[in-house]
């Protein structure tokens, strides 16, 4: 008889529990923990996918899973790439522009409901017009308005543009092993998270495990990455660690778009969100900025409301 989840992975889910990026002195360090758990996570999961939002962090841990599954010789799992229809216009072309040039398989996560109903954000939507089941979702959360503002920054917003597009795809593609680009440092709700994280509880999403490979990076660490391995691998004669101080300081020949990274980071944004949600208080590119003075995410809407830890119980990254 064949085995189901999570009854035929053999994981420790309490690696990384009480740990903090001191264990991981050098970045070496740090990427040979992210490309050990990749290697575990490839091995073991029959169906895992990567979560993409075309995010620094996120692009850090398709960088592993490309690099282990060529040394492994498997193909890189689909990405799943969340359209909550309020990302900025660079971001989704940037997502399209690498899509193509990696070859990757790509799956776009969409709340279908809202996508029917042809609304944009801030649209004032009745909740009669809503299907059962976004309905039943709203139930959960104790929503009791008649209608709702298409919103994905506010608590509810974000369960439904969001996680439940993340949950719907599971279900429809059977993934059980979910890499998703958290780190301990960025944000308080995801200090205690391990390197192998659980979802079992079918009564508040599809069954599946979140795989956290560089939850021991700092967001210095993650421009590092960038400039010492993504860049120069991705860009022919890039040098190894040069790190550009603006748009006009790149290698000769080499342009902003041939980089894969964000324009958004080179605007100065820190941590990319949602186009009305995401703000910035600095116009030099992230990785120069002082990023020990400020938090990233300080602009993103949804940390100001503190919903972070309320939005992971219901299966958010």
């Amino acid at each position: 008889m064949a085995l189901r989840f999570p009854e035929y992975l053999s994981l420790d889910y309490a690696d990384g529990r009480d740990e903090t990026a001191a264990a991981y002195p050098t970045l070496e360090d740090k990427l040979e923990k992210a490309a050990m758990v990749t290697r575990t996570a490839l091995e073991q999961y029959e169906r895992p996918a990567i979560m993409w939002t075309g995010g620094k962090d996120s692009t850090v841990v398709l960088y592993v899973v490309r690099e282990v599954a060529a040394d492994l010789g498997v193909d890189v799992p689909p990405v799943v790439f969340i359209d909550h229809f309020e990302h900025f216009d660079e971001t989704e072309a940037f997502v399209h522009e690498w899509t193509d040039r990696w070859d990757l398989d790509l799956v776009v996560a969409r709340n279908e409901d809202f996508a029917r109903l042809g609304v944009s954000p801030g649209d004032e939507v009745a909740v009669s017009d809503l299907s059962d089941e976004t309905r039943r979702e709203l139930a959960r959360l104790g929503y009791e308005d008649e209608t709702i503002v298409l919103d994905a920054d506010t608590f509810e917003g974000n369960h439904l543009l969001k996680t439940v597009a993340l949950n719907d795809v599971i279900t429809e593609y059977g993934f059980d092993g979910i890499f998703s680009g958290v780190r301990w440092d960025e944000q308080d709700a995801r200090a205690d998270e391990t390197f192998f994280s659980p979802r079992h509880e079918s009564e508040k999403y599809p069954p599946h495990d979140r795989v956290h490979s560089i939850l021991q990076f700092t967001e210095a660490d993650i421009w590092g990455t960038f400039w010492n391995y993504i860049v120069p691998d991705a860009v022919e004669g890039y040098p190894v660690g040069f790190v550009p101080q603006s748009t006009d300081d790149l290698p000769e020949g080499v342009r902003p778009v041939d980089l894969p990274v964000s324009p958004k980071y080179f605007e100065g944004y820190r941590s990319l969100g949602t186009e009305s949600g995401s703000a910035k208080d600095d116009d030099r590119p992230a990785w120069v900025q002082d990023l020990e003075a400020s938090k990233e995410r300080a602009g993103r809407a949804q940390d100001k409301e503190d919903l972070m830890g309320r939005l992971r119980d219901l299966g958010y990254m």
